[in-house]
């Protein structure tokens, strides 16, 4: 049986993770948090699954990559640097990094994509998320994860057309660009929503988390996929088969 360690194991995620292997019957290899040694959970686990944080994904991915064990990458608030470490360590362990373990927003990613590609850029790109209180980064993963999805669809890469913030701002929306807002507030779980309008008409792709179970078991299904798949870095659209 394939064994998982979480790292972050104490937090919302890693609590959620847990409850979801016991329910499954996977077995779990451990967790490791703050302070803990990550090279011994890495050696232990089958597979190991991240939602720690990002300052902690260096640590993390060195040990996966000395132990020779896949790692599912669910941290976000990662920098550029950060993607630089996955890359270089997908040469040697299989490394599934994305922003979102739901199998609902790998759907909507894809139709994202999809209306962007059909779509002019005369059609306006918003992408508004909300959250819990204590969540860390703005926008979220996910929201910057949508983002690129849209960018893609229209051929450009995201940080050309991004705006993130409109305070201070004057003048007309620029034509082609991505709108991202952020809202915190009480213990919303996870909202996103990308808006595309145009003159008279919009569309509007929507997904609303109720219940961080479905994060959860995303993660462990990307982790028992992950186990078995050679080195690389791999997104949810592979593990769904898209």
């Amino acid at each position: 049986m394939t064994s998982i360690g979480i790292y972050g194991s104490l937090g919302r995620m890693g609590t959620a993770i847990r409850d979801i292997l016991a329910v499954q019957g996977v077995r779990l290899a451990g967790g490791a948090d703050a302070g803990d040694d990550p090279a011994e959970l890495a050696r232990a686990a089958d597979a190991l699954v991240d939602f720690s944080t990002a300052s902690a994904l260096p640590a993390h991915l060195a040990a996966a990559r000395d132990a020779g064990t896949p790692i599912v990458i669910g941290t976000t608030g990662l920098s550029a640097a950060d993607h630089a470490l996955i890359d270089d360590a997908a040469r040697d362990i299989a490394v599934l990094q994305t922003g979102n373990t739901s199998l609902g927003v790998v759907l909507l990613t894809r139709l994202v994509r999809e209306a962007a590609t059909r779509l002019g850029a005369d059609w306006d790109i918003e992408i508004v998320e909300a959250h819990h209180r204590h969540k860390l980064d703005a926008p979220s993963g996910t929201a910057l994860m949508l983002g690129e999805a849209a960018a893609a669809g229209r051929g450009v890469s995201l940080g050309e057309v991004r705006v993130a913030d409109r305070a201070g701002l004057s003048g007309a929306r620029a034509e082609g660009t991505i709108g991202f807002a952020s809202l915190r507030g009480g213990s919303i779980v996870g909202d996103h929503s990308v808006m595309l309008a145009t003159e008279g008409e919009r569309i509007e792709l929507a997904h609303r988390a109720e219940d961080r179970a479905i994060f959860a078991r995303g993660a462990v299904r990307a982790a028992l996929w992950l186990a078995d798949q050679p080195a690389g870095r791999y997104t949810m659209d592979a593990v769904l088969g898209l």
